[in-house]
Parts: C-alpha cells; sequence; structure tokens
C-alpha cells in the first residue's frame, strides 16, 4: 500500500477484496534507496500510517508494517503466510519498475497470482501517446489528447469489509520506523497546518470545491489569499486519488470541462499526469535534463553561503524570502511563489536546480518524485515544454503583481510589517527616514539583497549563450 494509503477508489485492495479470502494489508518503509522520503514527508508519512491502521481496523483489519526493501518484505511475507496472491499499485520510477519485475518473476515461480493496478494516475503512460505511438514531450498536446480519454466513472467505494487472516504476520510498530522529527518541536508549526489523512483529504476537495473553486483561475495566483486547493500532499501519499477529484469537480459542475475555473484547476491535474510520463520514459529525469544541452549548463554547484540564505528566506528579496519561510514553517509553499523563488535560486544565483530539488523534497509535505523533478527542471529550463532560461523572474514585480497589498510578505516575513505598501517588496530602494520609522536596519534586522540583480541577470544571459547550439 505504499503511496496508496486510502482505502476508498484503490483498485488494488478491491480486487484483493474481491477475491473472498483473507487480505493482509502491508506498507514497508524503504529508506534505502534515492526515492526515500524527506524530513518532512516521513512527519505526514508517520501521521498517515496511523490514520490508515485505524481505518482498517474499523473494518475488522489492520495494518502490517515492515521495514526493508518493498521487494524482499513481500517476499518474506508471502512466504510466512502461505499468500497466493500479491495486488498492488502501480509505480513509475526505474525504482519502483525494478520492484515490480521481480515480484512478477517471483510469483510466477511460486505459482503465486501477481497484479499490478493503475490508481496515482487519471492516466497511464501507455494510454496518452502521439498518433505515431510516442510520448508527448509538450504539455498542451498532451492534454488536449487527455481529456478526450479521461472519462467519468465513479470511484470505487471502502470495501464494506476486509477479511483478516486467521494468523497475523508480525508486524513493526509505525513508532518503530523512526519517522519522528528530530527535534520535535522542529514539525509543530507543520502540525498546526495540516490534518492528515483519507478522511482529512475528502474534507478538503469538499471545502474547496464547495467554496473556493470558482475563484481558482484568478485567486491561484495571489498567496495572500486561501485561493488553493492544497490537495497536493494528499496526493502525494495516495490518501485520495486523482480519480475522486475529477469526478468530485464533474458532480459539482455536471461537466467539468466546460467550467473554465474547474479546468484550470484539473489541468494541474492534468500536469502531474505529465510528469509522472516523463518520469516513466526519463527514469534519470531526477539528476538528468531532458534537454541534453543543459548537461553543459555552468551552475555552480557544492554549498555556499547564497543557498543557505536562500534556504532561510534570508536573500533580501521578500517575496522570495516569504516563500522560504512559509515552506520550512507548514511544509507547502503557494506554487506561483514557487515558481519565483525556484527563478531566482537557478538564475539570479545561478545554482544548481538539484539545489532546490533536494531542499524541496525534504522540506515538503507534498514532496512528489515526479512533480518536483518535472518543476525544478521546468524553471530551470532544461525540462519538458520548460519556462525558457531567457525567461527570468523578477522578484520585486512578481510580488507588486501578485501581491500588491503585501499581505504574503507580511505573514512571513514579519520584520518587515511596518513597511508601506509602496516599499514592501523593495525595501532596499526605501528612504532611509522610511525605514527608521518601519524599525529596519538593512543587513541588521533585515538581510541587504544578496545579488544585484542586473548583474545577476546579465550573468545569466551570458550563461545560457555560453551552451547555445
Amino acid at each position: 500500500m505504499n503511496n496508496a494509503l486510502r482505502l476508498a477508489d484503490h483498485p488494488a485492495l478491491a480486487a484483493a477484496c474481491a477475491t473472498s479470502g483473507p487480505v493482509i494489508p502491508l506498507y514497508v518503509y524503504d529508506n534505502t534507496h534515492d526515492n526515500a522520503p524527506g524530513a518532512a514527508s516521513r512527519w505526514w508519512l508517520l501521521q498517515s500510517l496511523s490514520k490508515l491502521d485505524a481505518s482498517l481496523k474499523k473494518l475488522g483489519s489492520g495494518l502490517v508494517v515492515r521495514r526493508g526493501t518493498v521487494a524482499d518484505v513481500v517476499m518474506d511475507v508471502c512466504t510466512e503466510t502461505g499468500a497466493c496472491g500479491v495486488y498492488m499499485t502501480r509505480g513509475y520510477s526505474e525504482h519502483d519498475k525494478k520492484t515490480e519485475e521481480y515480484l512478477h518473476d517471483f510469483a510466477e515461480k511460486n505459482g503465486l497470482t501477481c497484479k499490478r493496478y493503475a490508481g496515482r494516475l487519471l492516466l497511464e503512460p501507455e494510454q496518452v501517446v502521439s498518433k505515431s505511438g510516442t510520448p508527448y514531450s509538450v504539455f498542451t498536446p498532451f492534454w488536449k489528447q487527455a481529456l478526450s480519454l479521461i472519462d467519468n466513472a465513479v470511484p470505487l467505494p471502502v470495501p464494506q469489509k476486509i477479511q483478516a487472516p486467521v494468523s497475523w504476520p508480525a508486524t513493526t510498530s509505525i513508532g518503530a520506523l523512526g519517522l519522528e522529527p528530530k527535534p520535535a518541536s522542529w514539525a509543530e508549526p507543520i502540525a498546526a497546518e495540516w490534518q492528515v489523512g483519507e478522511e482529512a483529504a475528502i474534507e478538503r476537495l469538499d471545502f474547496f470545491v464547495d467554496a473556493t473553486m470558482d475563484e481558482y483561475q484568478t485567486a491561484r495566483d495571489i498567496p495572500g489569499v486561501d485561493g488553493t486547493s492544497k490537495i497536493s500532499p494528499y496526493l502525494a501519499f495516495g490518501e485520495i486519488s486523482p480519480r475522486q477529484i475529477w469526478h468530485k469537480v464533474s458532480m459539482h459542475l455536471g461537466d467539468a470541462t466546460k467550467s473554465t475555473a474547474a479546468l484550470a484547476y484539473l489541468r494541474e491535474l492534468g500536469w502531474r499526469d505529465f510528469s509522472y510520463h516523463q518520469l516513466f520514459y526519463n527514469p534519470e529525469m531526477r539528476i538528468k535534463p531532458l534537454k541534453a544541452k543543459f548537461l553543459h549548463f555552468p551552475w555552480h554547484e557544492g554549498t555556499s553561503p547564497a543557498v543557505k540564505a536562500w534556504q532561510k528566506g534570508m536573500t533580501g528579496f521578500p517575496i522570495v524570502d516569504a516563500g522560504m519561510r512559509q515552506l520550512w514553517q507548514t511544509g507547502w509553499m503557494h506554487n506561483r511563489v514557487r515558481m519565483i523563488v525556484g527563478s531566482f535560486l537557478v538564475k539570479d544565483l545561478l545554482w544548481h536546480w538539484h539545489e532546490g530539488e533536494t531542499w524541496f523534497w525534504d522540506t515538503l509535505v507534498d514532496a512528489d518524485i515526479a512533480s518536483n523533478a518535472a518543476s525544478w527542471q521546468w524553471v530551470a529550463g532544461c525540462g519538458a515544454d520548460a519556462s525558457p532560461y531567457f525567461r527570468i523572474f523578477n522578484p520585486v514585480t512578481q510580488g507588486e503583481k501578485f501581491d500588491p497589498a503585501g499581505a504574503y510578505i507580511r505573514s512571513f516575513v514579519p520584520e518587515l510589517c511596518d513597511l508601506p505598501n509602496e516599499w514592501i517588496h523593495k525595501p532596499f530602494d526605501a528612504p532611509l527616514e522610511v525605514l527608521a520609522v518601519a524599525g529596519i536596519t538593512l543587513g541588521h534586522t533585515y538581510p541587504a539583497p544578496l545579488v544585484d540583480r542586473k548583474k545577476a541577470r546579465a550573468s545569466a544571459l551570458a550563461a545560457l549563450a555560453s551552451i547555445k547550439d
């Protein structure tokens, strides 16, 4: 049940229950590979597993938890229990594909049923291909094709009962997995921000669709308002399926594709599918640019005070600092601001997008292997259908456009609270008397700008010119 931590719309679980035999729900915590969850995700996982176990127990079942490689643990449990079949949700990374192949071989050699089911995406990679049978590398035609293929099938219900085995195999306690943050206080602000689990996912979706979605098309770009669904962590852990979201939106509107606001929202699910399809066909996407010429881009690499300042939200550019502090405090960042902070790292600072991908992987509660890598490659100009590298976001004008009254900045950069709106996006240009009244001393109470943006832009464009075909 890895990354499918729910009971509703769970094809693999439903198929297992339909055999009328006993079912052993199994979660394997494997932190031995590069896709192991980061710190914020481990905090979420700890809560999610506990919620799932409680839900299973209400149905007369429970969750068996083991630590180790997925293939080895599944084979061990099959051998220990005399299980006659393995039912699993499909993955898309190279690690997932190898695990699935290994389990299929094991099942075949031992006379077991081994079935793999969809459940993480709206459409599988093999379904959305061009007329020539090749995968799409540009999102717009991908999404046009996908819209013609997505149906509005009713999501599967929660099983009424899950038959328990006569004897349960040994299980590790969830607490023994070592998922707790250290120190524990690190996660307290995140815990105050989020409710975890399948029930919380449904509640958040219901609220968004009923109260917020109609304004999504415009509100989604305003970080100072609650204009997005914040459903991404629940999707990342499989506490809700994309099909459940699609169906809920369609039930609310009749035909979601005829509502511009709903279609703008569902398009984000399309981007998530697109990202996973890219990962499926490009297994090295987390480490290798999809545009080959960027292999020779002169990124900075290693460690740097500039990267540390970016991570801590101490760059001297308020919208960037607000975003990075929101990430640290809540485990999440507004999507518009993700683009701004990403552009700042890879273009203004010229640091490798790996630095951003790795930091987000560790600090986001919605860290998702495909979306994280695809989005960082997008902002760095080296991914599929990426934003051109020469399109460099100006953090001042972006802040003025999308946070004009500074509400978002004041929430996360409180030392700037008393600055007038005119200067809150550019305190480095404010008159000294204005800074004095606001209690700000640049370089002391708030950092001076980390870079001269005009020089930084020139350096970025020169770096781009150095790799042109």
